[in-house]
């Protein structure tokens, strides 16, 4: 595989994704439906514990700032699979195979549709949390663009293997898009340290980047300073995944190209 990417290729790719959310007000409206809503139910829900839990008390939107960068993670993910999706829902695999699009193009667009997607459902919801809470999560600083960054990495390459599923299995496995990623929810600790974790769960909870980035964040609305230690993990682990799941998603795609398999998918 080339090294050398066309950025007029992969341009084309998200433009074609682009037009398809213009041509669609409610695609664009679920895309920023779903984060509102749950930073409202979990905003409700953070006042109440703010008046029954000292814990929480002690920073009044660490639970509203958790639900923020969750869906961060999940719309990075869901970003992903719905940009591939939407080739196999229009039966339009067949021809991208045959295009002179190279398949780590293929990937590069799904990533930039993406972070387009995340920042059209993620940023509406941070937005009304300040005049909803009085709770504005940008004022996390220079630290929430690494928070960002990283569970961003997170959600596209579980969104590559998903979409690597979905390619191998057909379409009944494309459910896989909105539950997969919440296996590890219980795991990363979004809401709760993971201290509080049985022990023989806690080494398997270290091995996922989001457990690195959610006690980061919580260490930092604490008042217990920003630890770099916990970012430099994540990064580490989520090059890893990254690595992982665009090899996989490459690996599917040249298996599925070989047996002339894309020409039939959605068929």
């Amino acid at each position: 595989m080339t090294l050398f990417l066309s950025l007029r290729r992969v341009g084309a790719m998200c433009l074609r994704h682009l037009y398809i959310l213009k041509g669609s007000w409610p695609r664009i409206l679920e895309m920023a439906y779903w984060p509102a809503i749950n930073m409202v139910v979990w905003g409700f829900t953070s006042q109440f514990f703010a008046t029954n839990s000292t814990w929480v008390a002690q920073a009044g939107g660490v639970l509203i700032g958790a639900v923020i960068l969750w869906d961060v993670m999940f719309r990075g993910n869901l970003g992903v699979a719905l940009s591939f999706l939407e080739e196999m829902w229009s039966r339009n695999l067949g021809h991208l195979s045959v295009s002179p699009l190279r398949p780590a193009e293929l990937v590069a667009s799904m990533l930039c549709m993406s972070l387009v997607r995340t920042v059209i459902g993620v940023l509406p919801a941070a937005f009304l949390a300040i005049p909803l809470y009085h709770f504005s999560i940008f004022e996390l600083g220079l630290p929430l663009l690494a928070f960002w960054a990283s569970l961003m990495v997170s959600g596209w390459a579980i969104g590559l293997g998903v979409s690597a599923l979905v390619l191998r299995f057909g379409l009944g496995a494309e459910s896989l898009a909105w539950v997969l990623i919440f296996a590890i929810a219980p795991l990363a600790g979004i809401y709760y340290p993971i201290s509080t974790l049985p022990v023989w769960l806690q080494p398997l909870a270290w091995a996922l980047p989001p457990a690195h980035v959610f006690e980061g964040m919580r260490s930092l609305m604490l008042g217990h300073g920003f630890r770099a230690d916990l970012l430099v993990s994540a990064l580490a682990l989520n090059a890893l995944y990254l690595a992982a799941g665009v090899a996989v998603f490459l690996w599917v795609w040249h298996g599925a190209r070989i047996r002339g398999a894309l020409l039939n998918v959605g068929e």
